[in-house]
């Protein structure tokens, strides 16, 4: 796992998705792999099912059959580590304005952050709360979402699924 200290991955990526899904950064286990949400015991792969996104449980390793459902994900930091807290503001701040360029080139309908802390500082928002944001990214409507990590022990596996499930149902509304 060390060798994959500062690895990055690859945007799972496509113009006009209906949600781009964005990761504070790869955790280690991802970075190894080469999987997006890959360490067991994060969430983000059952919450994406309950939350009705994909017809069935998928490995992190068909993580390539997602843009079929209109679904890609990136991250905020492309820097791997262990924890989401070694990343520095400034590496959040400089990550949001990454974030933005890439939504203005793919135009993704609606940009799901995952991780509302990272979505505070990122975008200089210290007050923002879970759902849809007020302000849009490049064109794209801005959702932020509970941090899918198994260190996230504030969130159910049920308490996840019901917030991707609303934000399922704000992304299939015209």
């Amino acid at each position: 796992m060390a060798a994959a200290s500062d690895r990055s991955l690859p945007d799972l990526i496509a113009p006009g998705l209906d949600v781009l899904f964005v990761g504070i950064n790869p955790g280690l286990w991802s970075a190894a792999t080469g999987w997006h949400f890959a360490r067991p015991g994060n969430r983000f792969w059952p919450a994406l099912y309950r939350g009705g996104f994909t017809p069935r449980l998928m490995h992190p390793s068909e993580q390539d059959e997602l843009p079929g459902y209109g679904i890609g994900i990136t991250n905020m930091v492309d820097r791997a580590s262990a924890r989401a807290d070694e990343l520095t503001a400034a590496e959040l701040v400089a990550g949001a304005e990454v974030l933005r360029l890439k939504v203005a080139r793919y135009r993704p309908r609606w940009v799901a952050v995952v991780g509302v802390t990272a979505y505070r500082i990122g975008f200089g928002r210290p007050k923002a709360t879970f759902g849809a944001q007020p302000e849009r990214l490049a064109g794209s409507r801005l959702w932020v979402l509970p941090n899918p990590s198994g260190l996230n022990a504030h969130f159910t596996p049920e308490s996840l699924g019901a917030a991707f499930a609303e934000l399922r149902r704000a992304s299939t509304e015209l």
